[in-house]
């Protein structure tokens, strides 16, 4: 039976009114013009260069691994965007809101925001990080370079892999819309019992919160069942299982977390739904509830998806350690061991996120066990990139620099890791920014990672270089920036402050508080330096050769840069380990083949964006409880589904002399030509 909820409704607009758009907020009004400025600038370029069509046929309807991982990663990085202002705009906050005769400004009683807009800027901050930017990005690099590492022409399920973008930009899209229209989850962003319950929450924040990670959850699902799949089922001739590249390895195990603690999200979150919309009682105090149920649901997805997003960044670094130390990686099998030895414990250590609940110390002792058993594990890599370290012929290119901060941040985050699993330290400082600095030096040694991941394979994948000497300007910024900011952090943890305050009670809190500010406003100026970086490569466009580095040594640097969309003229056979690095050493990087046969590739499909919007508009609905659009996205998805089961397109061959012709002029074939339409095959073709 569906709940009443407080408020007017109407059967065409449910819950929608001119009431719900925050015309009366001028920070919100300033952000709203902004972002229109900007979309018009880019819908008015767009149709000014006529490329309407070829954004359609080219990348809206993609089914190119390397387009698909590109967009995941433009996603990300808007996103990325939108969770560091939300970051600047609750360090300046607090800044300014220190002591009771601080003023305030834009009704706000200190500071500049009130306590409810501030609720919902942080609950949004750590929303857009996790689940929008930084998965979205190792999402869209494992998309571009996992079936290049294994020699593979595309992921094993195309169409499902456009699929998963569209759903996952879905979700990103509520989580923008509620900034303009209506209001976002002022309860944080774990969705804190029982402030998600609807007596707590009668808007429609937490609706936008819960459906916007539903909707993209199942897209990482997706994916997650792709990439296992293309890396068990598509590797070249040759590649075994002990031949595959480190990140390869992270990846796979990433994905199996993924497969397995995403659906687990989806039932804490449609219990929620249960709740809010059915008038059910799973996490209510009465009734027969249970509090505690959707917080040991929502951890046991919540701790492994730490490892989700650090797994791959382990995998960048052993990646591109060797390259810029031209040795192999040390410890390759402790590697892959170790890789699966923390993807395994990540399941086992959920509840050291609540160990003042007094669950007793049996529990408390079991799972600080298994917290401080993750440390062995990352040890072992560390240990092992330290070794490829010594005695290597260093290069200390970007890539190379942000690695090597990277190191930093895991010791930093990996100390005060072993520290919180100690439950005597975890009482003292649960609840404090200690945590939160703790978490942020994991978080942002995924980050580092990711900057490093898009210098390194940029070349590759675009065909021209990143200015380094910009590169560097924005290395050197955001890493004073990270470390001034949560030094600062670390220090009031110790002195007490606790998270989420809007107000700050203490006026001896005030140096470190602004040492903060300083650090956010370094973030800006390093955020100059990565647009300045961006457009000056764009405008130079350096050539880059196959191997950029001239010391890469795993398959993806074997194709031309850029990589053409069928990726390998010939399907490589693969004789080692790390497959260029021996070409190299026999003389081989070189070599092409003498003749070309025809490429068999899939075709392009619109449904797969379709999808994404009908989700896109069901999402909405359900929201604003405007039933007619909820029900009408859910039909576009059902019809979708059927048209999609009755496709009988075989995808298309790219002919000999077209490859040769590819391979001959690179811009031909590259991630931003615009290929002719090409006739599908027939049944007797394609058999």
């Amino acid at each position: 039976m569906q709940v009443a909820v407080p408020g007017p409704w109407s059967p065409l607009f449910g819950r929608l009114t001119l009431a719900a758009i925050p015309y009366d907020n001028p920070i919100l009004v300033a952000t709203f013009a902004g972002v229109a400025v900007v979309g018009l600038v880019v819908v008015a370029a767009v149709l000014y260069y006529k490329k309407l069509g070829y954004l359609w046929r080219e990348w809206l309807t993609t089914v190119d691994h390397k387009k698909i991982g590109v967009m995941y990663v433009i996603l990300g990085l808007v996103m990325l965007l939108r969770g560091f202002a939300d970051a600047l705009m609750i360090r300046t906050q607090q800044a300014m809101a220190i002591g009771p005769n601080s003023p305030g400004v834009l009704g706000a009683q200190h500071g500049y925001l009130p306590p409810f807009h501030f609720d919902q800027v942080y609950s949004a901050h750590g929303t857009a990080m996790i689940l929008f930017a930084a998965t979205p990005i190792l999402t869209g690099l494992t998309n571009i370079v996992v079936p290049l590492q294994i020699g593979a022409r595309d992921m094993a399920f195309p169409y499902m892999n456009a699929l998963s973008l569209w759903l996952t930009v879905a979700g990103a899209a509520l989580v923008m819309i509620s900034l303009f229209v209506g209001d976002f989850s002022a309860a944080g962003w774990v969705g804190l019992i029982p402030l998600t319950e609807l007596p707590y929450s009668p808007g429609v924040g937490v609706d936008y919160w819960m459906w916007a990670i539903q909707i993209s959850s199942i897209g990482t699902t997706l994916n997650a069942i792709n990439m296992i799949v293309t890396i068990i089922k598509m590797r070249a001739p040759g590649m075994g299982w002990f031949r595959l590249p480190v990140f390869t390895w992270t990846t796979l195990s990433t994905n199996i977390i993924g497969l397995t603690a995403f659906p687990v999200l989806g039932v804490a979150l449609a219990l929620l739904g249960a709740d809010r919309y059915l008038g059910a009682h799973f996490y209510t105090a009465g009734n027969g509830g249970n509090l505690m149920l959707y917080t040991n649901l929502f951890w046991i997805w919540g701790h492994p998806e730490v490892y989700f997003l650090v797994l791959p960044a382990f995998g960048i670094m052993s990646e591109i350690i060797p390259t810029f130390s031209e040795k192999p990686l040390f410890g390759y099998t402790t590697m892959v061991a170790a890789t699966f030895a923390i993807a395994g414990i990540s399941w086992a250590v959920w509840l050291h996120h609540f160990f003042t609940m007094a669950a007793g110390p049996d529990v408390n002792g079991f799972f600080s066990i298994a917290t401080m058993l993750v440390g062995i594990p990352t040890g072992v890599k560390v240990f092992n990139w330290m070794f490829t370290l010594y005695r290597g012929r260093l290069t200390f290119a970007t890539p190379m620099l942000w690695c090597l901060y990277g190191l930093f941040l895991l010791l930093a985050g990996g100390i005060t890791g072993m520290m919180l699993a100690i439950p005597a330290i975890n009482y003292t400082v649960h609840n404090s920014v200690f945590v939160i600095a703790h978490f942020h030096c994991m978080v942002l040694l995924v980050v580092t990672a990711i900057f490093a991941a898009v210098a390194y394979w940029f070349p590759k994948v675009f065909g021209f270089a990143l200015n380094e000497t910009l590169g560097r300007g924005f290395f050197w910024t955001f890493s004073t920036a990270t470390t001034i900011t949560f030094l600062a952090m670390f220090a009031l943890g110790f002195e007490g402050e606790t998270r989420r305050l809007d107000y700050i009670y203490d006026p001896a809190w005030r140096p470190m508080l602004w040492t903060e500010e300083f650090g956010i406003a370094l973030y800006c100026v390093s955020l100059v330096y990565f647009v300045l970086m961006l457009y000056v490569s764009l405008r130079d466009r350096v050539p880059a050769a196959a191997d950029p580095w001239h010391s890469a040594r795993t398959l993806e640097f074997l194709t031309p840069s850029p990589v053409p969309f069928y990726n390998f003229a010939v399907t490589p056979e693969v004789n080692a380990r790390d497959e260029l690095a021996w070409r190299r050493q026999h003389g081989l990087e070189h070599a092409r083949p003498e003749a070309f046969e025809p490429i068999h590739m899939p075709s392009n499909s619109g449904l797969s964006f379709i999808t994404g919007m009908c989700a896109l508009a069901m999402g909405f609905g359900l929201i604003w409880r405007i039933w007619w659009l909820a029900g009408a996205g859910l039909l576009g998805i059902v019809l979708v589904v059927i048209i999609r089961s009755f496709d009988k397109n075989l995808g298309y061959e790219i002919q000999p002399a077209e490859v040769a012709a590819m391979e001959a002029d690179l811009s031909l074939g590259g991630i931003i030509a615009e290929q002719p339409k090409r006739a599908p095959l027939t049944e007797v073709e394609a058999h």
